[in-house]
């Protein structure tokens, strides 16, 4: 402040004390051609430029105007024909000379700026930007200039050498690096995540941790910023995608199919053997008739080639209700529209459990669409639910109020437990 100070009171002296008429003259006509020629960059040189932009054959130069890279030469100009113009008065040009150079010197860190902004923009309008965005290295690029910037402006301006700065603030890396720890955390996390293609713009992420499920809608040097499903926006910082775990549905979305993993519970006392009626009658089913008669007649080979005494239904190998429904949900399945059937296909038995059986199904749809998967899944237990009476088995569900009013009514139980 007090060079600052110092510079502007030489020229207040320069003018007011060491010059004549004719030097106040000289000096007013450099600062109205200094005016003039910032009115014509301004007015004419500018639009010119922006003209030709607009109707060249490219699209992607309409964004230098967008971030107003050019505006900054209408100052510089000006400043430039005051540098040359004040040369004339050798007392004051040096100390002049060091505040235009400052001053050049800041808006063509402006520019740079403005010109990386601009091809930021040029960058994400391509798709490679969704899987390699560049915008923390932008931030980073435009950091290192501001203070690189800000250490040779001052250094110009005081007329020393930039090293003194540099050395000092060597002494100071303690310091700094606690000032910037996040700043450079998150510049080696960016650089993991782009390198190891963690997290892309548009990908579906949780992190309960943070409340964050949803997708990915920018991806800058300190923050990743997700929008929830519920439209709420949550910022992570980026050096935590690196330390924590998240889970990133891009697989799901890449394979083209969802997957469904979901159980019944099978009441286990529900479960029988197939009586020959409950036979006939589920053979009538379309899709379980070929599996019936091919199951039949390999458990009659079967136990006629052992000699099986069929009087008692627990010798050899009979048909069961669940075996029988398990197959029906699998045919069910395999001729479902929308169902992948290239993709991983179960059905199967969970250990039981004092709920009851699962029978889990675990299949993948071919429309990954949030509300047209959750329809798939819900019409699939609707009927599956719907078709479980029909092979004599029950669901478990725990006991409710209206139960045991009804078994209390049917069977007066009730009333002869308060008896007891």
């Amino acid at each position: 402040m007090q060079v600052i100070s110092n510079t502007f009171s030489k020229i207040y002296n320069f003018i007011a004390t060491g010059s004549t008429v004719e030097d106040v003259i000289i000096i007013g006509i450099i600062f109205l051609f200094a005016l003039i020629s910032y009115i014509i960059v301004r007015l004419y040189v500018i639009k010119i430029i922006h003209f030709w932009i607009k109707h060249s054959k490219t699209k992607w130069d309409d964004v230098l105007i967008e971030k107003r890279v050019f505006t900054p030469l209408s100052y510089i100009i000006p400043a430039l024909i005051i540098y040359f113009g004040i040369g004339i008065f050798p007392k004051i040009s040096p100390i002049v000379h060091r505040i235009i150079t400052t001053f050049i010197f800041i808006l063509i860190i402006l520019m740079l700026d403005r010109l990386l902004s601009a091809v930021l923009a040029i960058y994400e309008t391509y798709p490679i930007s969704k899987k390699r965005p560049i915008k923390g290295y932008i931030q980073i690029a435009k950091l290192s200039l501001y203070l690189l910037g800000l250490v040779l402006a001052i250094s110009i301006l005081i007329g020393k050498s930039p090293w003194i700065f540099l050395s000092g603030i060597g002494a100071l890396t303690a310091v700094i690096l606690f000032i910037f720890r996040d700043t450079l955390l998150s510049l080696v996390a960016s650089i993991q995540i782009i390198t190891n293609d963690l997290v892309r713009l548009g990908d579906w992420i949780e992190m309960p941790k943070y409340g964050a499920d949803g997708v990915v809608i920018d991806m800058a040097l300190h923050t990743v910023k997700v929008q929830n499903w519920d439209k709420t926006v949550i910022n992570i910082p980026t050096y935590k995608l690196i330390e924590e775990s998240f889970k990133n549905w891009r697989g799901m979305q890449e394979a083209g199919g969802r997957r469904i993993k979901r159980a019944i519970l099978i009441d286990q006392t529900s479960v029988k053997f197939l009586e020959d009626n409950d036979i006939k009658r589920l053979e009538n089913i379309k899709l379980l008739k070929n599996y019936i008669q091919n199951k039949k007649k390999e458990i009659d080979e079967y136990n006629k080639k052992l000699g099986i005494d069929d009087s008692e239904p627990v010798n050899g190998r009979r048909m069961t209700n669940l075996g029988t429904f398990r197959a029906y949900v699998e045919a069910y399945l395999r001729a479902h529209p929308k169902i992948r059937q290239d993709m991983t296909f179960l059905v199967r038995h969970l250990a039981p459990t004092p709920e009851g059986l699962p029978l889990e199904i675990y299949v993948f749809t071919n429309d990954i669409r949030w509300a047209n998967y959750e329809a798939i899944q819900a019409d699939i237990f609707d009927h599956l639910l719907a078709a479980i009476p029909h092979f004599n088995l029950r669901v478990f569900q725990r006991p409710t109020g209206h139960d045991l009013k009804n078994f209390s009514l049917k069977e007066g139980n009730l009333k002869n437990c308060l008896k007891f």
